[in-house]
């Protein structure tokens, strides 16, 4: 195992709560390293971070590694399945929400594009 690959796991594994579930594949190509994350489905938050603050500090700590070994390293993080569903979807709806127009019975039910639509003038 290469050492940015290394420091990867280890720096990623401490921050987790799903240990066991962290993989991290290395390739190597024209356009230098790229490091492939995975990580159990509870512990995106705690890797991406507020803001993807805590993906930004890994990614830099990954280019200083990758300097000292002069190598240019890239990080992808991988969506685990059964992760975070769109925004409509979270809501327990679907994309279809219900459109109000100042009275007080709901009109009728659009997707938001047809929303949107019947606001242009």
């Amino acid at each position: 195992m290469e050492s940015d690959q290394q420091f990867l796991e280890t720096l990623v594994k401490a921050l987790v709560d799903h240990p066991e579930d962290v993989t991290c594949s290395r390739t190597v190509d024209e356009m230098g390293v790229l490091l492939t994350l995975d990580v159990h489905a509870d512990d995106m938050g705690k890797i991406i971070g507020r803001s993807g603050n805590t993906a930004k500090a890994i990614r830099t700590l990954l280019r200083v590694v990758g300097m000292k070994n002069d190598a240019r390293v890239n990080l992808k993080i991988n969506e685990p399945e059964g992760g975070r569903p769109p925004a409509a979807m979270e809501q327990g709806g679907d994309a279809t929400e219900v459109v109000e127009m100042g009275g007080d019975e709901p009109m009728e039910e659009k997707t938001l594009d047809e929303a949107i639509d019947d606001l242009k003038i």
